[in-house]
């Protein structure tokens, strides 16, 4: 797929923004529509999607199965054909809670919303299709509406970071058509973690802390790897807290700064964590110690991590088995691009990264500096302090701290997205299934920003990328839809 520079060449925000939304409709319609016409073609490998076994609860139970007789039974099965995989779980949870200790694996944030949905918004549908299937719209609506804000706050996150509207554009359509879209458009929590983490980090160098630190927050709620983001915050942090200390030297100030990021790294992490209390709550009972869990006699008892290596076999280097070699293989390619990505901003600037852009050249810290290049450290120093005087707490990550050459850009504030990114592809490769690597990459924006600029500079690698995503859409909405395993 080409991007015509006609449709990109308008620098106007508004215009760019108009493109975009179009294009991530456009892109959910056509995700779902193959959806549609591969399951009516193919018989899907696992007839299981549409059974439905009454909770366990009673209370539940009844809730759930109060429309026993609905109006379209056919619509009704066809939506709850689309059940599958991850879906059932999270459609489950929405309708009975969580039942089975493996069900722990599945944040609550989705479910949550889904059953939310199904009781407000779309309860008018119970009577025409049934409760489960108004589950199963409720989750699709929610996903499907969260990548298209999704998009957009991609967008509006690299129009300030790389300082170029339409590369910022390119990276977010290719977001649209990304290799793991099948995913974005299921009943999965991809779409709404990537709204969340995305958003929040807009927000963030936007300036909006408290704002950002919500959404962060509630990322975490939605995957374990939202807590991730509080690196984010403690990056900001420490280059606040080094300015205050060393340029502007106000220890009182560095100290503010410290505390105030730490509450906010620890706010991100809150959310997990008393989830995790809450499983040992509900799952240990301590008066019957004969009964109890593993998990739940360690000294530190986390329910996520047993529950993965329990039942799904996760642990360090425990995937490395021959027969997964095909497994290998499929998620070699966005592998190899985040590798790339990772690589290619490090090269950049070497010295940057080592020092973490601490120890660097004042001509490299500032954007409105790189404009003259001129100025000694000492004036540099003292315009920082001026302005962290005016703007507390708005150092790094801001637009103002950009570094961009006439020959290259690089802002500073790229270096927590690349150790970001760097930890996920060690972890998708040495500790994870490694299929999953091509949907729990796919929210990084460093990954578009990197093909973004290949679309661009090497062409023929570009065409490469764009055959990748569509062979992946066409592949996986394929596979997926009709319960063959796929990533």
């Amino acid at each position: 797929m080409r991007i015509r520079s006609s449709t990109i060449n308008d620098p106007s925000p508004i215009s760019h923004t108009r493109i975009l939304l179009r294009t991530a409709i456009v892109s959910r319609i056509v995700l779902l529509t193959l959806t549609v016409i591969w399951r009516s073609i193919l018989s899907p490998y696992d007839t299981s999607a549409s059974i439905n076994p009454n909770c366990l609860s009673s209370t539940t139970a009844a809730a759930a199965t109060a429309t026993t007789t609905v109006l379209f039974p056919r619509i009704a099965v066809a939506v709850e054909n689309g059940i599958v995989w991850d879906s059932v779980y999270f459609v489950r949870i929405a309708q009975c809670g969580y039942e089975y200790e493996q069900t722990y694996a599945f944040l609550p944030l989705l479910p949550f919303c889904i059953s939310i949905l199904s009781q407000t918004v779309f309860q008018p549908l119970i009577p025409l299709v049934g409760h489960r299937a108004v589950l199963a719209l409720s989750g699709y609506f929610l996903s499907n509406i969260s990548f298209v804000f999704a998009a957009l706050f991609l967008y509006r996150l690299s129009v300030i970071i790389l300082k170029d509207p339409e590369a910022s554009l390119r990276a977010s359509i290719l977001f649209c058509f990304n290799p793991a879209s099948i995913f974005y458009s299921s009943i999965y929590s991809e779409s709404l973690y990537a709204l969340l983490s995305i958003g929040g980090l807009y927000f963030l160098i936007s300036g909006a802390d408290n704002l950002a630190a919500i959404l962060l927050a509630l990322s975490g709620c939605a995957r374990s790897n939202g807590v991730l983001n509080a690196g984010y915050i403690g990056f900001q942090t420490m280059h606040q807290a080094y300015d205050a200390l060393f340029l502007q030297k106000n220890p009182y100030l560095a100290f503010r700064v410290l505390i105030s990021g730490i509450l906010r790294c620890l706010f991100i992490f809150v959310p997990f964590v008393a989830y995790q209390a809450y499983g040992y709550y509900i799952l240990c009972d301590e008066h019957h110690p004969d009964k109890l869990r593993p998990w739940c006699q360690a000294k530190i008892p986390l329910l996520y991590n047993f529950i993965q290596s329990h039942y799904w076999g996760v642990g360090f280097l425990r995937y490395f088995q021959l027969k997964q070699l095909p497994n290998f293989l499929l998620a070699s390619p966005i592998l190899s691009i985040a590798l790339c990505s990772i690589i290619h901003y490090v090269k950049l600037w070497p010295k940057v990264f080592i020092s973490l852009g601490f120890q660097v050249e004042p001509k490299t810290i500032s954007f409105l500096e790189t404009q003259t290049s001129t100025g000694s450290r000492e004036d540099h120093a003292l315009r920082r302090r001026k302005h962290s005087k005016q703007v507390v707490g708005s150092t790094l990550l801001s637009t103002d701290d950009v570094s961009i050459d006439k020959s290259e850009r690089f802002p500073i504030i790229i270096i927590p997205f690349v150790l970001h990114l760097g930890f996920m592809v060690a972890t998708a490769s040495f500790v994870m299934h490694v299929q999953v690597a091509t949907r729990f990459l796919s929210a990084s924006p460093l990954i578009y920003w990197f093909a973004s600029y290949v679309l661009v500079s090497h062409k023929g690698w570009g065409y490469l990328i764009w055959s990748y995503c569509a062979a992946y859409i066409l592949i996986g909405s394929l596979l997926f839809s009709n319960f063959y395993p796929f990533t």
